[in-house]
C-alpha cells in the first residue's frame, strides 16, 4: 500500500471541507482513508455490513470479483489447486512464501508430532452429545485448547503464537474426525504418523471403509484440492470474526473458535447443504431440469450453488474442481444419483442465455457437497470440511493482525435511531 500525498478526497460538510487521503493498493484500488473523519467533523459513516468498508491492510488474499481472480500470497488459486498441495498452500498463506522442500518437511513433521490429542481431551470430546451439530462440537473443543496448552496463549509471545499455529493445524483433522466417529457410534482412530496430513484425515474419518484404488486416490485428491480451495478468502464473515475477537488479544484459539461458530451460520458456510438440498427436491419432485430451469426465471424456485456475492464471473475456485467430479462420476461404480444430476443441471443452466448473460455462473459450493456426499460425508460434516480448509487463512490473519502497526481493538460506530431521554416513572 503506498500513500499517494497528491491524491486526496474532500468532503463538505457543514462547518467546513475535510481532506481525506487516498490509499492506493498493490493491484491500484484505491481506499479513503476515514481516520480522522470522526474527530474532525464529529459525524460517522453507515455501512451495513461493512461491505463499502476496509477495516485493514493485508497482505495475504486478493479477490477481483469482476475478474474472476483469486490470489493467495499472488499466486492465482488456478495454480495452487493444480500444483500445490494443502500442506505447501497453508505454509504459503500463514508465513507469506512458498517453502523449501526441506522447510516444508519440517513443517510436515511438526504437524504429524502435534496430531495427537491429550486423553483427558478425547474423554471431553466423547462427553458432548453424539447428536449434537459437528460444528458446535468442534468449536467447544478448539475453546478449551488454551486450557490443555496454556504454554501456547500467550499472543504478545511469538514463540508461543508459533507452537499455537502447529498445534492448531496439527489438531483440528484430529478433532474433526473423533466427533464425526462417535456420531456414527464408531471408536475414535488415532492419527497415524506414517500418513500424510490430508490421507491421515480421511483414514481417521473412514478407518478401513475408506475408498481404495484409483476411486480412493481421486477422493484424496479431491479433499486436498477442496481445502486449497477454502484456505482463505479475505475478509469474509469468520475471518472478519477471528480479527475482531484477536484485536482484545484473546488467545488464537479462543479466536478460531469464534471463526468456526460465525461459519457455522446457514448465510456462510451452509451453501453447499443448500445446493444438495435443492438437488433432492429437483429428485423427488420428478422435475424435469428444463423445467426447474424456467421455474428458476420464473422467481418460483432459486437456484443454488450459482453466482457469489463477490464474483460477478466464474468462481476461479469452480474450475478445477469440476473436472475432478467429472472424474469421480466416472470412476464411481455407483455414483450418487445426485452427483450426476447436479453435473446435468450445470451443463444445462450453463447453455442458457438467461444464466450466462446474468454472470450466474457455478460456484465451489455447487460442486463441495455433491462431492463430499458421494464420499459418504454427512451432510453436517461439510462445514466442518469448510472449516479445516479456512483454517490456515484464520491463524495467517490472527499471526498478521499482532504485527499491524495500525493494530487496535475493533470498535465499530452505531447510527442510533432508538428513543431520546426518558424519566423513570415518578422521578419527574
Amino acid at each position: 500500500m503506498s500513500d499517494d500525498k497528491e491524491r486526496t478526497v474532500e468532503l463538505h460538510y457543514e462547518g467546513g471541507v475535510l481532506k481525506l487521503p487516498v490509499f492506493t493498493g498493490t493491484e491500484g484500488e484505491s481506499t479513503i482513508e476515514l481516520k480522522t473523519l470522526l474527530g474532525s467533523t464529529g459525524m460517522t459513516t453507515l455501512d451495513p455490513g461493512f461491505g463499502n468498508t476496509a477495516s485493514c491492510s493485508s497482505k495475504i488474499t486478493y479477490i477481483d470479483g469482476a475478474a474472476g481472480i483469486l490470489r493467495y500470497r499472488g499466486y492465482p488459486i488456478e495454480d495452487l489447486a493444480v500444483h500445490s498441495t494443502f500442506l505447501e498452500t497453508a505454509y504459503l498463506v500463514i508465513y507469506g512464501e512458498l517453502p523449501e522442500p526441506g522447510r516444508l518437511k519440517e513443517f510436515s513433521d511438526k504437524l504429524r508430532d502435534n496430531a495427537d490429542i491429550p486423553a483427558e481431551m478425547g474423554a471431553f470430546i466423547d462427553a458432548m452429545p453424539r447428536n449434537g451439530h459437528p460444528m458446535a462440537l468442534m468449536a467447544g473443543a478448539v475453546n478449551t485448547l488454551a486450557a490443555y496448552y496454556e504454554d501456547s496463549a500467550d499472543p504478545e509471545d511469538e514463540d508461543q503464537v508459533e507452537l499455537a499455529t502447529i498445534r492448531l493445524m496439527a489438531k483440528l483433522p484430529t478433532i474433526a474426525a473423533r466427533i464425526y466417529r462417535n456420531s456414527i457410534g464408531e471408536t475414535p482412530i488415532d492419527p497415524d504418523d506414517s500418513l500424510d496430513y490430508v490421507d491421515n484425515f480421511i483414514r481417521m474419518t473412514f478407518g478401513d471403509k475408506a475408498p481404495s484404488g484409483e476411486l480412493g486416490d481421486l477422493f484424496n485428491k479431491a479433499v486436498g484440492m477442496l481445502l486449497v480451495l477454502h484456505a482463505d478468502h479475505e475478509l469474509n464473515c469468520s475471518t472478519a470474526t477471528v480479527r475482531v475477537v484477536g484485536s482484545a488479544k484473546a488467545d488464537i484459539f479462543a479466536s478460531v473458535a469464534s471463526g468456526i461458530n460465525a461459519l457455522s451460520g446457514p448465510s456462510h458456510g451452509g451453501a453447499n447443504q443448500a445446493v444438495l438440498e435443492m438437488l433432492e427436491e429437483i429428485r423427488d419432485s420428478g422435475i424435469s431440469i428444463e423445467d426447474f430451469l424456467e421455474k428458476v426465471k420464473a422467481r418460483e424456485m432459486r437456484l443454488m450453488g450459482f453466482g457469489h456475492r463477490v464474483y460477478k464471473n466464474f468462481d476461479p475456485r469452480s474450475k478445477e474442481i469440476k473436472v475432478l467430479a467429472s472424474q469421480i462420476l466416472d470412476q464411481h461404480d455407483s455414483p450418487d444419483e445426485l452427483f450426476a444430476l447436479a453435473l446435468k443441471l450445470e451443463a444445462a443452466a450453463l447453455q442458457d442465455s438467461y444464466f450466462t448473460e446474468r454472470k450466474l455462473y457455478p460456484n465451489v459450493d455447487f460442486y463441495t457437497g455433491v462431492i463430499y456426499r458421494t464420499m459418504g460425508f454427512p451432510t453436517n460434516m461439510f462445514t466442518v470440511l469448510f472449516a479445516l480448509g479456512r483454517l490456515p487463512g484464520w491463524i495467517a490473519h490472527y499471526r498478521e493482525q499482532l504485527h499491524d502497526p495500525a493494530f487496535r481493538i475493533a470498535r465499530p460506530r452505531q447510527h442510533y435511531v432508538g428513543s431520546n431521554e426518558r424519566r423513570y416513572p415518578g422521578q419527574g
